[in-house]
């Protein structure tokens, strides 16, 4: 049985794996739940789940949850903060962590729950775009295995079962497009309300402005070239509205591999928690006749250069992709607040990046950390100097 910690228990990614893991009890059992702030959903978690142990992000919400469940005759501890996360995430009992949390917030409690030797079920990319390559040789040394949860690199991960991975001529990352990529008016006139309304997926705010931006695709990117150990030029990013294909393989053969499934995001969930098993779901079952046909076209790097900017990122590597994330992070925050307009995101992320000296050399977690802190503080003045409305 997989006894699993939900790091963001009350997100969308988090509501899904429960939804999922309710209806496979007796394949997994829900050990410990974390959430931020929303305390109501937490506590419906709580009394639906019993789960052993749960985290809040700060002291007073703890104090204020523990005094519920001693008054409602439940028995579990309480944890608070950066520290209960990680206590979460290595707890004996556990044996696998979703990682759900949005940004790079998350990335301690990964190396925790790595280093206590637990598998991860990874929907945090942020963490990965940060500090992959320490990750990937922390999963590799501890014997943890990494399962995508995102549905491209589910996909991915699937084309790539039983290959070679020297046989791997190309991935092909599928994109939505999000509700921009026909959209010929002025970028900078875009509203908050206009970037949220995604077309296909139901997400939170965060990962919902970054796919309006592209910039979510251009992480998605990185992520499959830390994951499945390729260069990142051999990532082709390619738009499909309809988000049936998930993501391709190609193979040095001329073989393109795709795994295809209506867009709903417990199928890759339900894949991560229980792989190497398939068990039947309760999403609804493609029709290609019905569908009629699959659209793909060349994403502009211009129109979206979020996207140009993931992949400089990328190339040059080190703690630069930290210091992009970070500043991106600070920048759609600060558009979410209506700060500032859509098309300073890439501004504030360039400026960011053009700013910092790059480090390459015997990086280290707390190097990370420094970074992320750095291009934080940077993006931060360079809003309230420059870009704030």
């Amino acid at each position: 049985m997989k006894r699993i910690a939900i790091l963001g228990s009350s997100g969308s990614i988090g509501e899904q794996t429960i939804d999922v893991a309710s209806k496979m009890r007796e394949e997994v059992h829900i050990e410990a739940l974390a959430v931020r702030s929303n305390i109501k959903a937490l506590k419906a978690q709580i009394k639906k789940f019993k789960p052993s142990a749960v985290s809040v992000e700060n002291d007073t919400d703890a104090k204020e949850l523990k005094k519920w469940c001693i008054s409602n005759k439940i028995k579990i501890n309480v944890y608070s903060g950066q520290n209960g996360l990680e206590k979460l995430a290595t707890m004996s009992k556990v044996n696998m962590v979703l990682a759900a949390v949005v940004g790079s917030v998350g990335l301690k409690s990964i190396i925790a729950a790595i280093k206590a030797k637990k598998d991860i079920a990874l929907a945090n990319k942020e963490s990965l775009v940060t500090a992959g390559d320490y990750l990937m040789k922390l999963a590799k040394k501890n014997g943890v295995s990494m399962l995508p949860v995102d549905s491209e690199h589910s996909a991915i991960f699937q084309c790539c079962c039983g290959e070679k991975k020297n046989d791997t001529r190309k991935i092909i990352l599928t994109a939505s497009g999000g509700p921009f990529y026909k959209y010929n008016d002025d970028f900078s006139k875009i509203s908050v309300e206009q970037a949220l309304a995604h077309p296909t997926w139901k997400m939170g705010e965060k990962i919902t402005i970054d796919s309006a931006t592209l910039m979510n695709k251009g992480l998605e990117a990185i992520e499959a070239s830390i994951l499945f150990g390729v260069p990142i030029d051999k990532v082709e990013i390619v738009i499909h509205p309809q988000s049936i294909v998930h993501s391709m393989v190609e193979y040095i053969d001329g073989s393109v591999i795709a795994q295809l499934s209506t867009p709903d995001m417990r199928l890759p969930i339900q894949y991560a928690l229980i792989y190497p098993k398939r068990l039947k779901s309760n999403i609804k079952f493609l029709n290609l006749a019905e569908i009629g046909k699959l659209e793909f076209y060349k994403p502009d790097f211009n129109k979206f250069p979020c996207l140009q900017l993931a992949y400089l990122a990328a190339k040059k590597g080190g703690d630069l992709p930290a210091v992009m994330n970070a500043s991106n992070e600070i920048a759609v925050k600060s558009f979410l607040h209506k700060e500032i307009k859509f098309t300073d995101v890439a501004k504030i992320v360039e400026k960011t990046m053009k700013a910092h000296k790059v480090s390459k050399k015997n990086i280290l977690p707390e190097d990370f950390f420094k970074s992320d802190s750095w291009a934080r503080e940077y993006a931060n003045n360079l809003i309230e100097k420059e870009f704030k409305l």
